[in-house]
Formats: structure tokens, sequence, C-alpha cells
């Protein structure tokens, strides 16, 4: 191993498996230190460094080689789903960290490892099996070299999970589910683990939560925890101080209550979403409660592929596109969206499409909205004499049929 783990856990993949998940040209750059809170907007080539020392009271300031160059942040525009990368260097020992792996129905975390010229991973942390954040972590394994996986745990019936559970074990790479308290030394960086202590009824707040500090700069990765988990954490006074949070569950309404963001006290907030996604994210009162309390805040369907560059002393925040959050409207109710999300839609048909009058179950599992909740009200209304008539089934309404057929799966007499 290139770095040194405090405490881990081995286990079998092989049962798992058995159980079944470049930015362009960059526009704008906004700079900041760890003590304040003030926008400062400049030209990428002469941009002004803050040099104030950041939150004292808040880190115990790990010491940083003053030869290091700095450690950069990529959180990734892949539309209504999560994939961050981070490069760092100890001399010249290179570090790559891969934290969730976009969605299943894509390739572009893959595209963006390849421009940014990626061959080596040391770790991908999956915070949580659902196809949004698992999606490609197969694609990533087959295509690049991985040495290790991290996941929470969390076993699930999925053709995503199976085929990412498979990819490991074809490919000889290491398995570890960390645990909380657990804190790894990757070269100059401290990855500390603050959740899940134990899993819960809910995928999303079984999330692993991830403290990543280099030097004084911390960063906070939530996955798509909600307030169950938020509440547990500071419940138990977890230390979620934090410079940079990654906004949980793509800026919903179920997320970053006032007691999390409170705990955190961001100077930097970062969200991931699909441009006009049917979600609603990020929701109203969400973003209402992060800029309140002067948090910076950044999205990736506004402003894409976003990186924040830290020399462990000062950061800036780099977009590469210029524009003002704003709140999508959901397509169906706030509450129907924000439960469900995009976990549904995990294979793809292999043929022009579903026929949901004879399709198997797997096969109508892959229809969005449908999923395992739903598959056997579908066959058991059977026969539909158009994907319309799927409103039959308890809990699918006009916004879930619009998204249906924009998926382009399902359909009669295929």
């Amino acid at each position: 191993m290139r770095y040194k783990l405090f405490t881990y856990l081995y286990i079998l993949v092989g049962l798992l498996f058995l159980s079944g998940c470049g930015t362009g040209n960059i526009e704008t750059t906004i700079e900041t230190d760890a003590s304040s809170k003030d926008e400062i907007t400049t030209n990428l080539e002469s941009p002004e460094i803050i040099e104030n020392p950041s939150k004292d009271d808040k880190v115990e300031v790990l010491e940083i080689d003053p030869l290091l160059s700095k450690m950069t942040v990529h959180y990734i525009d892949v539309g209504q789903a999560d994939a961050t990368l981070l490069e760092f260097n100890d001399g010249n020992e290179e570090y790559k960290m891969l934290i969730d792996t976009g969605n299943w129905s894509s390739s572009d975390v893959v595209s963006y490892l390849h421009t940014q010229n990626i061959k080596d991973i040391d770790i991908i942390a999956i915070t949580h099996p659902h196809a949004d954040h698992i999606g490609q972590l197969d694609q990533v394994i087959n295509e690049f070299n991985v040495d290790e996986v991290w996941m929470n745990g969390e076993v699930v019936n999925s053709q995503i999970f199976a085929a990412s559970i498979a990819a490991i074990k074809i490919n000889d790479v290491d398995y570890y589910e960390p645990q909380v308290d657990d804190v790894f030394d990757i070269g100059p960086v401290e990855v500390s683990i603050l959740h899940p202590n134990t899993l819960l009824r809910s995928t999303n707040d079984n999330s692993l939560v991830l403290r990543i500090q280099y030097g004084e700069i911390i960063f906070l990765f939530t996955g798509d925890a909600e307030r169950q988990a938020e509440n547990e954490m500071v419940s138990i006074g977890v230390n979620l101080k934090a410079h940079i949070l990654q906004v949980g569950h793509h800026g919903s309404s179920t997320s970053s209550t006032e007691r999390f963001l409170q705990a955190v006290d961001p100077e930097t907030a970062i969200y991931s979403a699909g441009a006009g996604n049917s979600y609603g994210h990020p929701n109203l009162e969400t973003i209402e409660r992060i800029e309140a309390s002067g948090t910076h805040l950044y999205g990736t369907d506004v402003h894409g592929t976003i990186l924040v560059e830290t020399d462990g002393k000062t950061y800036t925040v780099l977009t590469s596109k210029q524009g003002t959050i704003q709140h999508h409207s959901p397509t169906g109710s706030d509450e129907d969206n924000e439960a469900e999300d995009i976990t549904y839609t995990e294979t793809k048909p292999t043929s022009s499409c579903i026929d949901i009058n004879t399709a198997s179950d797997a096969e109508i599992q892959s229809i969005i909205h449908i999923g395992t909740s739903r598959h056997l009200d579908l066959i058991n209304l059977r026969p539909f004499n158009s994907v319309d008539d799927l409103s039959k089934i308890k809990g699918i309404g006009p916004a879930r049929i619009k998204d249906i057929i924009a998926q382009g799966f399902a359909c009669t007499g295929g």
C-alpha cells in the first residue's frame, strides 16, 4: 500500500458478488482564505491570494512540506449525479482519489479522467450504492489502474452494484469498509470517517461522510446524507467544521438542515445537479439556508465543473462557466421527487424498447420510477394499451409518466 491505514475492515468480495452498483477553459476565479467570506473576483492570470491563517479555533493544523504543490479538487459536472476527483502529491509521489463515480447511463466520468491524463487511482470511495453515485465504478475499474475501493458495507440488489463488485473481483482491486473514527494518512492528506456508525433503513442516510484535511484547509463530503444522518452526527458531537462543503443530496430539501450547516460553518458550498432536472434540485429553501450564512454557493448545473485549488493555507475556486444559481421547479411534488431520486434507472434495454406487457422482472425494474418498488404492480395490472396507462400504478402520476416517456425505455407492442 502507498499509504498508512490506521484501521480497516476486510470483507469477502466474492460473497458480496453472490448477493447481487478537462474542465475546458476556465473563465472565472474566486479566491478566499479560511477566515474571510468576502468574495473577490479576479482574473485567472493574476489572482489575488489572501494570506490570512485559517480557522485556528476549529482545526488542528497539519504540517505541510513547503515544497508540496497544491491539491486540486475537481467537482466534475456529471449532471444529476456525483463524482469528485482529488489530486495531490508528496514529493515525487502522486495521489489520486475519486469520490463517487457518476451515473450508470453515461461514461462522462471516464471521459473526464482521460482528459486529466489519469492512469492510476489510489482510492475510489463510494458514498452509497445508488446508481447516480456508484454508476460508472465498473467502467472506471476496467479502464484505469485502481488500487482499492471503499464502500459503506450496504448490499443492494441491482445490476449496477453486481457489476461493480464483479469488476472489483476480476481486477483484483482491494476492498475496504472504513468505519467511524478511522483516520487514514494518504501522503499529506488526512481522511477521517464520520458516518455511518450503523447502517440505517435509508440508503441515503447510510452515506459515507468523509472529512478531508490538507494543511489548514478542510473539505467535507456527505454523499446523499439526509436529516437523520445529519442530526445523528451533530448530536454525538462529530467534528464537522469545514471550509468547503459538498452539499448533501444534490441540494435537496431533505439535506443541509440549519442545525447541520451551523455545525459545519462552511465558507464555500458546492452541489452537483443536472441543469433543469425534474427533482427540483437545488431546493429553494436549501439555497436560502446556505446563502443566509454568507456562504459562497456553487453548483455544477450553473457553473459546470468546479475546481478548488489549495496550498494548505488558502484556496481558490475556479468555475468553467458563469451563472446565477436558481431554484429548479420539480415536475412533481417536492416530497415525491426528493424521496425517490434516480435509483431505479440501472439497466439499459437490450432491444429498442421494453414492452411493458411482456418484459421480464429485470427489464421492468430498469424503467425509471418503477424499479424494485412497483414492478409487481405493473405485472399485476397488465395489459396496458399505452405507456400513459402506467398511471394506473399507485404513485405514478403525470410527472412520472413524463419522466418514463423521456427515458425512452418503456413501450407497448415494441
